[in-house]
């Protein structure tokens, strides 16, 4: 060796063996949480979107029974309990938040493992982790959290694992690691591939595993292929019941999905290097066949890919093996079973950490002086860190959030509803119904589309229009809400006999339907039958106790001082 190559090799050895003192750990999470809340802090306060409505918030109310049978009861705990604290949407976020910067420790503890102790290279992963804009998705997007807390139990059993004291897994570890594997499955499907993950892992850093190596950790691989079996079964059931993936979507086959995925690679690893033109709801065309898009080029660079990773083991261990941890945590969602939506920045929130490996062993290779390359990674930390707080700034705004996803996604229809509710939610009606319009012009129109164009119509002042629009919907599908709301519209033009005549349609649809009380008992109020409207009021707190403004109109027309009218 040359003389003047001693300081560079000298150099790499010391980035690679740098020791960390025990103490600096409580230090440094502390450091990670106090960034995380300052990138995430425009997020912390914003609204619920997107599947936020659509699945979550009504069932956050809902007595535990009714999430513990449902498909991801744990997550639905996280919500439900969040829902006890608030339901204010800052604490949503918080949650996340935290879930979100004990993840990247946990990347931290996995990578340093994995790459020899190089602990600059582990906390350049794990600052990657936590600050790249890709993962503001998985955390700023309160439905998000379906893969930052599943992540968390499959990175902590993951950890358990690469940390054990001997190669050969105790049952005390064994039943640990089942037991975190069982918590990931409770909270989102896709942590199935665990069982993978530690057969990979041990075919690469165990020496002579092969089959020996299963027969001598076979605590650990039975009952976890037994659980992956149960998992396999219960995500096949779902799937089934599914209409927006499984084998049963007559839209989309399996061989489109995956030729369409093959492309869809290639743009989740542009996002990761160059992460620009983030988008929440994905526009992505479909490869109907191989030919299609481009689709064949694709699948062959990722055959060149793999087959690279294989036959380069030996010299490049850990990037090979980061190659096809990625691989591997991706194939649940984009691989061969169809999802509704062939694109989702989220999915790449797990997958994510056999990039980072990549990274760290490029970097544990680098031939450069500490200082500088501590200083480089410095440099593009802060960069990633500016973009995800500029990301947030849309998560916390959802009419600047929907404006940004119709510029980048036009012909999307779904994305018009979306805004044309953040309008509505906001004040903003005649905005609201120009996006209704747009979606109409793109869609069709369905019984919850036309109530809510209804009432957009209702706040922009033309109640003509909102009660047009509302009976569409009722003759769609009558039901006893758009029927309150018919009556609710006629009973803000002081249109008492139509309003009443509504309000006893929606009764005959569904006796238990609280707001019809409340919106007759008003009725009632405006026309000094204070008897029956505190009838009305009771029946509304009877089917609804939460129900504040029943409370006090009832409170307020059992005052003395009410008028009354003269006999």
């Amino acid at each position: 060796m040359k003389k003047k190559d001693r300081p560079r090799k000298k150099a790499a050895a010391a980035v690679a063996t740098t020791p960390v003192r025990p103490w600096l750990y409580p230090a440094a999470f502390a450091g990670t949480v106090l960034i995380v809340f300052l990138v995430y802090s425009p997020a912390l306060h914003g609204p619920f979107v997107f599947d936020d409505i659509a699945f979550h918030v009504p069932d956050y109310a809902f007595a535990w029974q009714s999430w513990a049978r449902g498909v991801r009861p744990l997550l639905m705990m996280s919500y439900w309990l969040n829902y006890q604290i608030s339901n204010e949407t800052f604490s949503f976020h918080i949650v996340n938040v935290l879930l979100h910067a004990i993840n990247s420790l946990l990347v931290f503890f996995i990578v340093r493992k994995l790459v020899g102790k190089a602990t600059l290279a582990a906390a350049f992963a794990s600052a990657i982790f936590l600050l790249h804009p890709i993962q503001t998705e998985s955390v700023a997007y309160i439905a998000g959290r379906s893969e930052s807390l599943s992540v968390m139990f499959f990175f902590a059993a993951f950890t358990v694992f690469l940390y054990r004291r001997q190669e050969t897994v105790s049952w005390q570890v064994a039943v640990t690691i089942f037991f975190l594997f069982g918590l990931a499955l409770a909270t989102k499907e896709h942590t199935l591939v665990l069982p993978g993950l530690l057969l990979l892992t041990d075919y690469y850093w165990n020496p002579g595993f092969a089959l020996s190596g299963i027969r001598r950790n076979w605590r650990i691989y039975a009952p976890i292929a037994l659980g992956a079996a149960g998992g396999v079964a219960f995500v096949v059931k779902v799937l089934l019941q599914s209409r927006s993936a499984g084998f049963g979507m007559h839209e989309l086959t399996w061989y489109q999905y995956f030729f369409t995925e093959c492309r869809a690679f290639f743009v989740y690893l542009r996002l990761i290097v160059w992460p620009v033109g983030q988008n929440i709801d994905w526009d992505y065309p479909l490869s109907r066949s191989i030919l299609d898009h481009g689709a064949f080029f694709a699948f062959a660079a990722i055959l060149l890919l793999t087959s690279a990773a294989i036959y380069y083991r030996r010299r490049y261990p850990l990037a090979s093996y980061g190659v096809l941890v990625y691989l591997l945590l991706m194939a649940p969602t984009s691989s061969f079973v169809p999802i509704k939506d062939p694109m989702a920045e989220h999915r790449l929130y797990l997958p994510m950490i056999g990039i980072l490996l990549v990274v760290a062993d490029a970097l544990r290779r680098l031939r450069m002086d500490r200082r500088k390359l501590a200083a480089a990674c410095a440099a593009v930390a802060v960069v990633l860190a500016v973009l995800s707080y500029q990301r947030n700034q849309l998560w916390g705004d959802d009419i600047a959030l929907w404006q940004d996803t119709v510029r980048k996604s036009p012909d999307k229809a779904r994305i018009y509803y979306h805004l044309a509710f953040s309008y509505y939610m906001h004040g903003k009606c005649q905005d609201a119904l120009v996006a209704y319009a747009e979606l109409a012009r793109r869609d069709t129109m369905d019984h919850n589309r036309l109530v809510d164009w209804g009432l957009a119509y209702e706040c922009a002042g033309q109640p003509d229009e909102a009660v047009a629009k509302l009976r569409q919907a009722a003759a769609l599908k009558p039901t006893a809400h758009v029927y309150s709301q018919i009556g609710m519209v006629y009973a803000r033009q002081a249109r008492w006999a139509e309003a009443l005549e509504a309000l006893a349609q929606a009764e005959k649809l569904d006796p238990y339907y609280a707001m019809t009380y409340y919106y007759r008992a008003g009725v009632r109020v405006q026309n000094h039958d204070y008897a029956g409207a505190a009838d009305d009021y009771r029946r509304v707190l009877w089917l609804d106790p939460t129900n504040e403004p029943a409370r006090a109109g009832l409170d307020y027309i059992q005052q003395p001082n009410v008028p009354r009218p003269s006999n």
